[in-house]
């Protein structure tokens, strides 16, 4: 359900245009897709950017997942749970209330992924596949290793929109 969820949310955001996923209400597309659509223009970040990064998150609703270095990544976008106080002073909340929209609200878990990789981007320079790789980390090799991971799943996606087989990525 949630990899029919996130095509439901990448597609129309990549293709510009309604999708029908199996299984997937036309209601849920269109709140998944306006609340990525809210949080791009909101933090002015491309839709697709945001709609193929929670593909390569791998969150989703109500789960956490643990770091190797003890700290816990939210929800579908996977926030880190170190920029929860920035969060909660953005949203005039406290951390616990911030940390339970994020891990069950898939829109403010959106705005809030938009909102990072805002500040991301406006830290590298205006060089727009360093903000989108520091979305990750500012660790060159973690960086980099995350920007193959978009990379591949930008090509995933647009092989299946083009009916073409994987093309694998360099």
């Amino acid at each position: 359900m949630r990899a029919t969820l996130l095509a439901a949310a990448i597609l129309p955001c990549l293709l510009g245009g309604p999708v029908r996923a199996s299984g997937v209400s036309d209601a849920t597309v269109t709140a998944v897709t306006e609340c990525i659509r809210a949080a791009a223009a909101l933090h002015r970040v491309p839709p697709g950017v945001i709609a193929v990064l929670l593909a390569v998150e791998g969150g989703s609703i109500g789960r956490t997942s643990g770091n190797t270095n003890g700290t816990v990544d939210i929800g579908p976008m996977q926030i880190n749970e170190i920029h929860l106080p920035a969060i909660a002073r953005r949203w005039g909340t406290s951390a616990p209330a911030a940390r339970e929209a994020l891990l069950n609200n898939f829109c403010a878990n959106v705005e809030a992924g938009a909102w990072i990789l805002r500040t991301a981007l406006d830290s590298a320079g205006g060089d727009f596949w360093e903000g989108v790789g520091r979305y990750h980390s500012r660790t060159d090799v973690y960086k980099d290793r995350y920007l193959r991971l978009v990379l591949a799943q930008v090509l995933r996606l647009r092989d299946r929109a083009s009916g073409t087989g994987s093309r694998g990525v360099p």
